[in-house]
């Protein structure tokens, strides 16, 4: 699928480009498509490609060495991923799968040097996403160490309707299908203990959750459990 400039012109990213910059860089992108549960890329698969999530979301997972999975993080619209290169990575550590139907921008792993070289607005870009995500894993890493599992959970929570919240007559509604087992997998936990949790936090009114969809009914509430309040 080929891309134009005005895909692109909208996204924060790519706000301080100029139109021959832009130009450059669509001429090297290319548009596909992920119906929801499809892999963009697989982990450990050869790092042929970085991309932008252009709409939809995406789930990116681990598998350890014992054989868990975990999701390490949610892909939004604008977020750049996959660009192992500038982790000195020539493989995907993850799998990138699509929540929902999604779109995505791809270019060329060996196009990466020279983007970034003409476009320090896009390294700093990445470096500040790199930073972001390496916070986020310290924090989910103390969070593992340190706290229960109740206050784990709410926290995965809190900051998927950060992230993703959008409000609805009820509350704030993750606006993604999102599974039990998904958020135990965010909290290294059990799908019976998040199940559990989940069911406690439905009969004293903080949520409300179906097969795939989770909202938040008191985040107030979630926030104080959270931080042991």
């Amino acid at each position: 699928m080929a891309m134009d400039r005005s895909v692109f012109r909208s996204i924060p990213l790519f706000a301080a480009m100029s139109d021959t910059q832009l130009d450059l860089m669509t001429a090297q992108a290319s548009g596909r498509r992920i119906p929801q549960g499809e892999a963009v890329f697989e982990q450990g698969g050869p790092a042929k490609a970085f991309y932008l999530l252009l709409h939809g979301r995406l789930k990116v997972t681990q598998v350890t060495r014992d054989g868990q999975q975990i999701i390490v993080r949610v892909v939004h619209p604008g977020d750049l991923f996959g660009f192992t290169r500038a982790l000195g990575r020539h493989d995907y550590p993850g799998t990138a799968t699509a929540a929902v139907d999604s779109l995505v921008a791809a270019w060329p792993t060996e196009s990466w040097d020279d983007f970034v070289e003409e476009n320090p607005h896009l390294a700093m870009n990445a470096i500040r996403t790199i930073g972001q995500r390496l916070d986020e894993a310290h924090t989910r890493i103390r969070e593992m160490s340190t706290e229960e599992v109740e206050r784990r959970v709410a926290h995965a929570v809190l900051r998927l309707i950060d992230q993703a919240g959008k409000r609805d007559a009820t509350g704030m509604r993750i606006d993604f299908p999102i599974s039990r087992r998904d958020i135990a997998e965010m909290t290294g936990t059990t799908l019976h203990t998040v199940s559990r949790i989940l069911s406690a936090w439905e009969s004293r009114g903080m949520v409300e959750g179906g097969r795939q969809t989770l909202v938040v009914c008191d985040a107030a509430a979630l926030k104080r459990l959270a931080e042991n309040v």
